[in-house]
């Protein structure tokens, strides 16, 4: 499969150009609003174009499918566009913060006849995989679900992450990690509280902490920050143990992981080898478009992400408990 990369964002010139080019898919072409920055990149990660322009790199009948790393508010723009060109989306997270706009994508790129996938990239890590298959085989019920991604942001006041009309903010940016783990574990929560701060003066987000409740008695606290040093974790309680990971989200491709749990008092820790979940990630979505099949990250996995967003947004604005609803 024949990759364009729409923009010239870190993470795909640090990750996923990277990954996809270690694959036995091709990354061909990339575009820029900045023609020369677009030139410069395509020469420094071997790319053979470069486009001054996304619609410029939409045409190029060479191109398969697109990877799209663009700011979150025009996520759904350039997904819709790059579907009229006919290109299949894989899409950087989060795909949109509203669950019927989601809904609404999939529907769009579906009558089109291409897929879309949100690039969850730490779904497709061997650690993830086993983490779930212990929860749902080996312990019982889970009871409270603990999800944390922070950094630190500085003083770093420009950053597109604090730009309210680019759906910046600390929950859109890295907690939505912690939503989806949490979800992943849980399933989908009735209703969300969540308290938020604007330390920046910037309309957004740079710090929230949530909590999920479930109908049946679990919960889950979830937080996001660009306040707080540079934590990644998660752990699950359940009724006989528990599971936990450090830097769960973002490990590097070069990095051994671990994995620890416990059932009835007696604690495992298993070890994974590096891997590039990046290109992973790439290689399922052309898996997916080549057979046909639904991507691992689905359209109710998104929706389902969007949704718990929505809703910890929606109380954190209203000072009081909020209904999940992914219509």
């Amino acid at each position: 499969m024949d990759f364009g990369v729409l923009s010239t964002a870190h993470i795909g010139i640090d990750y996923v150009i990277p990954a996809i080019q270690a694959s036995e898919h091709r990354v061909a072409a990339i575009a820029s609003r900045d023609a020369d920055r677009a030139d410069d990149v395509a020469a420094e990660t071997g790319i053979d174009r470069s486009y001054g322009s996304y619609e410029a790199l939409l045409s190029d009948d060479g191109i398969d499918a697109v990877y799209n790393p663009l700011p979150n508010a025009l996520h759904a723009e350039w997904t819709r566009k790059a579907a009229d060109a006919g290109r299949h989306v894989l899409c950087e997270k989060p795909l949109t913060r509203d669950p019927g706009a989601a809904n609404d994508l999939f529907d769009y790129c579906e009558e089109r006849g291409v897929t879309l996938m949100e690039a969850f990239m730490y779904r497709f890590h061997p650690r993830t995989e086993r983490a779930l298959e212990i929860v749902r085989e080996e312990l019982g019920a889970v009871r409270h679900v603990e999800a944390t991604f922070t950094f630190q942001m500085g003083d770093r006041t420009d950053n597109f992450r604090l730009d309210p009309d680019l759906d910046g903010g600390a929950l859109m940016d890295v907690g939505c990690y912690a939503v989806s783990a949490a979800r992943n574990f849980l399933g989908e929560p009735d209703r969300a509280y969540a308290t938020a701060v604007d330390r920046y003066d910037s309309g957004v987000d740079s710090h929230l902490a949530g909590t999920l409740e479930y109908g049946d008695g679990p919960t889950a606290h979830v937080v996001g920050s660009f306040d707080a040093p540079h934590t990644e974790r998660y752990r699950v309680l359940t009724e006989d143990g528990r599971v936990e990971a450090a830097d769960p989200f973002g490990p590097e491709p070069d990095q051994p992981v671990s994995l620890t749990w416990v059932k009835d008092g007696e604690e495992h820790t298993e070890t994974f080898d590096a891997v590039d979940h990046y290109r992973l990630q790439a290689e399922a979505f052309a898996d997916a478009v080549d057979s046909g099949r639904t991507p691992r990250v689905d359209r109710a996995e998104t929706v389902g992400n969007a949704a718990a967003i929505d809703a910890l947004y929606e109380s954190a604005e209203r000072g009081e408990s909020v209904a999940v609803d992914a219509e």
